[in-house]
């Protein structure tokens, strides 16, 4: 087993409550990690036995920009289900994040983490 991990993916969407993120959009951070058996690709080097990286970040593009969700954690389970279910990988983590989130006080972003498993989505 192993992981391949694409880290702070940046995309422009339009996910939130209010009316103006729906109009305006902003910007959200992904971040996913997947678990897939990684030995015939350590083994041949070949791209066919692996996870395309390209294609994932296509994926996920994807996602956050062909729905509109209220909240990033919608937004995250759309980005596992696509995943998994395209791709050869058995686990995946998914990070999104909200760094400039309407909140009324100061903080860098709003991240939401979700797992999931293959079999979630059997």
């Amino acid at each position: 087993m192993g992981i391949i991990r694409l880290k702070n993916m940046q995309f422009y969407g339009y996910h939130g409550v209010s009316a103006s993120e729906k109009h305006l959009g902003g910007k959200f951070e992904v971040d996913v990690e997947m678990r897939t058996d990684l030995k015939r690709a350590c083994k041949t080097d070949n791209l066919e036995a692996t996870v395309d990286y390209e294609a994932v970040y296509k994926t996920v593009d994807g996602c956050v920009k062909k729905d509109k969700f209220y909240l990033i954690e919608a937004l995250a389970e759309s980005i596992a289900r696509e995943t998994l279910t395209r791709f050869a990988v058995s686990e995946i983590t998914v990070r999104v994040r909200k760094p400039h989130a309407p909140i009324n006080g100061m903080l860098d972003t709003v991240e939401v983490e979700i797992s999931r498993k293959i079999e979630d989505y059997a």
